[in-house]
């Protein structure tokens, strides 16, 4: 019998929740080292949740895990939540990992958040990344999310200024 990838087993799922109690008890006492140690937890759904967590509560001082995370997790998930964790996040100091993604990461579904959340940042430092990305990246949602970050790059530049509206990009 194959186990089941969907539906995990009792004793895993206790073990979990058990987990997420803990991590509630640490995030009520904004243990920011706590979710670091859980970036490289087994569980990626563990990953997943630690990234978002720490990105709530260490703003800029969760750019730099976050981005190790981007760029060294094995699931594309995990990955994936922490491309949108630092366009969320929109620091600057963020760019660098996003635009390694963009140009090097294997999964296209991480390619097109790490694309977005440039646009997110809205920063010109980000242009020649996602006009790279628009001409050859192979994956259309790729394509498309270049797209969309560029044309919020051109909103801010036309308007000259970044805010809450600026950063609700969409894809």
């Amino acid at each position: 019998m194959q186990p089941n990838t969907r539906y995990m087993t009792s004793s895993v799922q206790l073990d979990r929740t058990k987990l997420f109690e803990e991590m509630e008890k640490q995030f009520d006492s904004s243990n920011e080292q706590y979710f670091k140690n859980l970036l490289t937890h087994d569980d990626g759904i563990v990953r997943t949740r630690a990234v978002c967590i720490l990105a709530d509560m260490a703003a800029e001082n969760a750019v730099a895990p976050i981005g190790a995370v981007l760029k060294h997790d094995k699931n594309a998930l995990v990955r994936h939540e922490a491309a949108f964790s630092l366009g969320q996040l929109g620091f600057s100091s963020g760019i660098r990992a996003l635009a390694d993604a963009v140009e090097n990461d294997p999964s296209f579904f991480v390619r097109h958040e790490a694309a977005v959340a440039l646009g997110v940042i809205g920063s010109e430092d980000a242009r020649d990344i996602l006009e790279h990305a628009l001409t050859r990246d192979e994956s259309e949602e790729v394509r498309e999310s270049a797209m969309v970050a560029l044309a919020n790059l051109d909103y801010i530049r036309a308007v000259n200024r970044t805010n809450k509206f600026t950063r609700m990009t969409g894809g």
